[in-house]
C-alpha cells in the first residue's frame, strides 16, 4: 500500500446516524438482535484477559456451519469490510484493474484503488453477464446494495467459473445473504465470500466477520492474517449469533413481510421502488425535489439515506426496513400513509424464497 496514495484517499460516505432524535432508516444493521446475546458478550469478559485461540477454532467451526463449509476454510476478520481488504490486497496490485459493480458498496472502489488498481465499472443489474477477461478481481455484491437485486446461485456460480478460467479473483459480498433464503457460494474455487455480523444480528459495532476461500486463495488469506486479529469477546459472541437459527428465521420473515408492505405503500405514494431481497429499498423520487424529501423526514424525526453518493443515482434515497411500527413513521415522514392496508405479501419482488427476484432497479452510467 502506497503511503501518498493512502493519504489522498478519502472516506466513503455511510449511512448511519447518531443523533438520538431521529429514527434511523439511514443504515440497515437489524433492529433487533438474537436474545441472550448480551449474556454472551458479558460471559466473554473473563476470555479477554488472556490471547483469544489462534486459531480461533469454535468460531470457526460455527462459521463454517452456518454458511456450509470447511471449518478449515474460514478465516475471521474485523468486520466483514477487513475481510474484503484482504481479498483486495491479495488479488489487485499496481496498475491492475477490477470489475464492480455500480451502483454499490463504495468500498470496494476505495480498496482497489489504494492497492493501486484501477475501477472497472459495469452495471451491478447485468454484472454476471460482464466479462472477466484482463481483470484481476471482479466483485459481486448479494443481493446487491442499495439495488437490493439477489442472484441466482447457479448465475453466480456460472461467473465463478469464466472468473477461473480468466484466472480472476472472485469477491462475493455476502453480507445480506443472511436475510434471503439463497445458499452461500463460500467453498467454492477461485472465490472469496466476505460475510458479517453487523447487518443480520445487528452488532455494528462489535466488528466480527470472516472470510471462506480455499486451495492457494484460502492459504493465502490464512497466511497474511494477523494472528490475534479479532477480540476475544467478538469471537465468543459471534460464535453464539451464528447459531441462533430461530432468531435468523424469524428475522427473515419479519423483513419479508414489511418490505412488501412498505414497498406496496411507497409505489401507491408515487415513488419508484426497486424489487429488493435485502433489509433495505431503494427509491426514485422522481419529480420531488430530493433534498426536500429527505429534510422533511428528518423534521420528522427520520433519518433516511442519501443514495446521490452511490455511483450513477441522482434521484434516490434508500431506506431500510425496520419493526412495524417503526415502519409506519417512515411511511407517514415520506407523506405515504401509514401503511396499514394489507401486509404487503407478494409485493416486494423477491421471486419467492430463493427466488432471483427482478433485476429493474438503478442502472449505473
Amino acid at each position: 500500500m502506497n503511503r501518498e496514495r493512502a493519504a489522498a484517499l478519502g472516506r466513503e460516505p455511510h449511512g448511519s446516524s447518531d443523533d438520538p432524535d431521529l429514527l434511523d432508516f439511514s443504515a440497515n444493521a437489524n433492529p433487533e438482535v438474537p436474545d441472550g446475546v448480551e449474556r454472551a458478550y458479558r460471559a466473554a469478559f473473563e476470555t479477554a484477559r488472556t490471547y483469544p485461540p489462534e486459531p480461533p477454532e469454535a468460531f470457526r467451526a460455527a462459521a463454517a456451519e452456518y454458511v456450509g463449509c470447511d471449518p478449515e476454510s474460514v478465516v475471521p476478520t474485523p468486520g466483514g469490510l477487513a475481510a474484503i481488504r484482504a481479498a483486495v490486497a491479495l488479488a489487485v496490485d499496481d496498475g491492475d484493474t477490477a470489475l464492480l459493480p455500480a451502483p454499490s458498496f463504495g468500498e470496494y472502489a476505495r480498496e482497489v484503488r489504494l492497492q493501486g488498481g484501477d475501477p472497472a465499472f459495469v452495471d451491478a443489474e447485468r454484472v454476471l453477464d460482464a466479462d472477466p477477461s484482463g481483470h484481476a478481481l471482479a466483485v459481486v455484491c448479494t443481493p446487491n446494495n442499495p439495488t437490493g437485486t439477489g442472484y441466482d446461485r447457479e448465475s453466480l456460480l456460472s461467473f465463478a467459473a469464466r472468473c477461473r478460467a480468466a484466472g480472476t479473483v472472485l469477491l462475493v459480498d455476502e453480507a445480506f445473504l443472511g436475510f434471503t433464503e439463497r445458499e452461500s457460494v463460500a467453498g467454492t474455487e477461485g472465490v472469496v465470500v466476505a460475510r458479517a455480523l453487523t447487518k443480520l444480528f445487528g452488532l455494528p459495532g462489535l466488528r466480527t466477520g470472516f472470510a471462506v476461500g480455499v486451495g492457494d486463495l484460502g492459504a493465502a488469506l490464512r497466511g497474511a492474517r494477523r494472528a490475534w486479529n479479532v477480540s476475544a469477546p467478538a469471537l465468543a459472541t459471534g460464535e453464539y449469533c451464528l447459531r441462533q437459527g430461530g432468531f435468523v428465521r424469524e428475522t427473515r420473515e419479519r423483513v419479508r413481510r414489511e418490505r412488501g408492505r412498505l414497498r406496496a405503500a411507497l409505489t401507491d405514494a408515487g415513488y419508484a421502488v426497486a424489487p429488493s431481497e435485502a433489509p433495505f429499498l431503494l427509491l426514485d423520487v422522481g419529480d420531488r425535489d430530493i433534498d426536500r424529501v429527505i429534510g422533511r423526514a428528518r423534521e420528522r424525526g427520520v433519518a433516511v439515506r442519501d443514495a446521490r453518493t452511490f455511483r450513477g443515482l441522482d434521484s434516490h434515497v434508500r431506506v431500510a426496513v425496520r419493526r412495524p411500527a417503526e415502519n409506519d413513521r417512515l411511511l407517514a415522514a415520506l407523506d405515504a400513509g401509514d401503511g396499514s392496508d394489507g401486509d404487503g405479501e407478494g409485493n416486494d419482488g423477491s421471486g419467492g424464497e430463493g427466488g432471483d427476484g427482478n433485476r429493474g432497479a438503478a442502472a449505473d452510467v
